[in-house]
């Protein structure tokens, strides 16, 4: 969840950074066939501690791509419908208490796709995959969440403005106006696949990865969120904090 994990962000750093690291060194030791990392569009040109932390992910992830013979295989996409942290399930409680449904800007824009899409994608992915890849999913177009919310109050046989208000709540800290799928240094290669892509991404050497990923953890251990939010902007150099307490980082 963006917001709490803008305001823990050792929770997002051990979630995020060390489970990845011990889940793909787990892999290695066992001699895992494949290893896929489910990112998200929130580690594209982040700004919030989550997407930040997404964005180590898939750099230690790539770190190994050489190393044993497991292949390690990123996805990248945006939200899943119904998910845990989806829109819909949230505006559905609000709808049944009587509202206020709440958007947090009436310009706000998602990407969506559905579970089952979402799932079949991540599979043909990881199978296509030779190791060292970031597979971007075509998302379709995006979506305002305010459109969402009406659509969502007029299924449930609701009047807008009458039955029942949306709440303008203004953006969360780390949150975006819009995602993005790539940075401006990423371009992208087809697949035989028409709803998948391949991220062409600079490269940052494995020794380099694993140094910072050790840094890392020693600001991890000082319990410090400045000194630890300071070493992610250091490995996430696009990294820029946004309506948040670590702007002054920046």
């Amino acid at each position: 969840h963006v917001p709490l994990m803008e305001r823990q962000p050792g929770e997002a750093v051990w979630n995020n950074s060390f489970g990845t690291l011990f889940c793909a060194r787990a892999a290695q030791k066992h001699g895992a066939c494949r290893f896929v990392l489910v990112s998200t569009d929130k580690a594209v040109n982040p700004t919030n501690v989550m997407g930040a932390t997404k964005r180590i992910a898939e750099l230690y992830v790539n770190s190994l791509k050489e190393k044993g013979q497991t292949k390690f295989i990123t996805t990248r996409f945006g939200n899943v419908l119904g998910s845990n942290g989806s829109v819909i399930p949230l505006f559905k409680k609000q709808i049944e208490k009587g509202g206020p449904v709440t958007v947090t800007h009436p310009e706000i824009t998602r990407y969506f796709m559905t579970i089952p899409e979402a799932c079949q994608l991540v599979l043909e992915a990881g199978s296509m995959g030779a190791g060292g890849e970031i597979y971007i999913f075509d998302m379709g177009e995006s979506v305002k969440i305010i459109d969402v919310a009406r659509k969502m109050i007029k299924l449930s046989g609701l009047e807008l403005g009458k039955d029942i208000q949306i709440e303008i709540s203004g953006l969360r800290p780390g949150e975006k106006l819009y995602e993005e799928l790539l940075s401006d240094a990423e371009n992208t290669l087809p697949t035989h696949h028409p709803k998948i892509k391949i991220a062409q991404i600079e490269a940052q050497s494995p020794e380099h990865v694993q140094s910072e990923f050790e840094k890392l953890l020693a600001a991890f251990n000082q319990n410090d969120h400045l000194v630890l939010v300071s070493q992610i902007k250091s490995l996430v150099k696009e990294y820029v904090s946004n309506n948040s307490v670590y702007e002054t980082l920046d």
